[in-house]
């Protein structure tokens, strides 16, 4: 089975519209559905249409509790600034939606066990990303029972072994961190557990289009978007 895993959409419909189109039997999203981008209402709408499990971020966390994302003071502005204009785009029933949202998903396949998280298994907060030390990762995998740990949050794609774990993250759809910028994310074969990763071109015009129009801090937001982060440090 082909397990299509899509994670920090980030209000970007376009984008996630593409990672749709590869042929996939499922679909898991890792969570941040919303902020920084201009559709968080049909991202949302989209996700419950279709039925897609979907873990809580810290960005759906915040829209929904009010509670901080936990983002870095660089892009703390814009985090508060486009929470605001998310939640003006939200009725009850999507906001309910987010509160809801699980913290993490387990599976069993035929290849083997797989913990799907936002961030770390203990904190949607944590990142574990390619240059996080193996020590402070074993911390975060204590207790974790499984044959791999699938995570999102740093929007940068990885795949790394700690331990006896082997650790992916798919990249984010919307709103890539690592200078390329195209929507990330990746196809789990669940027979084999092989991950593989694909970076998509996308109608990335009308998105700034719609930013421009809509949002708070328009130029800095598509700056960040279209040069995917580079110099942004947090989500």
């Amino acid at each position: 089975m082909k397990i299509l895993v899509i994670s920090d959409i980030h209000g970007n419909m376009k984008a996630l519209e593409t990672a749709m189109e590869i042929p996939h039997d499922e679909v898991i999203c890792l969570g941040d559905l919303v902020d920084y981008g201009p559709s968080p209402r049909e991202v949302i709408d989209f996700m419950m249409e279709n039925n897609i499990p979907v873990i809580k971020g810290n960005h759906d966390n915040a829209v929904a509790t009010g509670i901080d994302c936990g983002c870095s003071y660089e892009i703390k502005h814009l985090s508060i600034a486009t929470r605001d204009y998310t939640k003006d785009q939200l009725d009850d029933r999507q906001l309910d939606f987010l509160k809801n949202l699980p913290a993490k998903i387990k599976k069993e396949y035929r290849g083997g066990s797989v913990l799907f998280t936002h961030g770390s298994p203990r904190s949607f907060y944590e990142y574990i990303k390619p240059q996080t030390s193996d020590a402070e990762v074993q911390e975060m995998l204590e207790g974790v029972e499984a044959d791999l740990l699938v995570v999102g949050h740093s929007h940068i794609p990885m795949t790394r072994n700690v331990g006896n774990i082997t650790i992916v993250n798919p990249g984010s759809a919307g709103q890539p961190r690592d200078g390329i910028p195209r929507a990330s994310c990746a196809v789990l074969d669940t027979d084999s557990m092989e991950f593989e990763i694909y970076r998509l071109e996308y109608d990335m015009d009308s998105v700034v289009d719609k930013i421009r129009e809509r949002m708070p801090h328009c130029d800095e937001l598509i700056s960040i978007l279209v040069n995917a982060g580079v110099n942004k440090k947090e989500n």
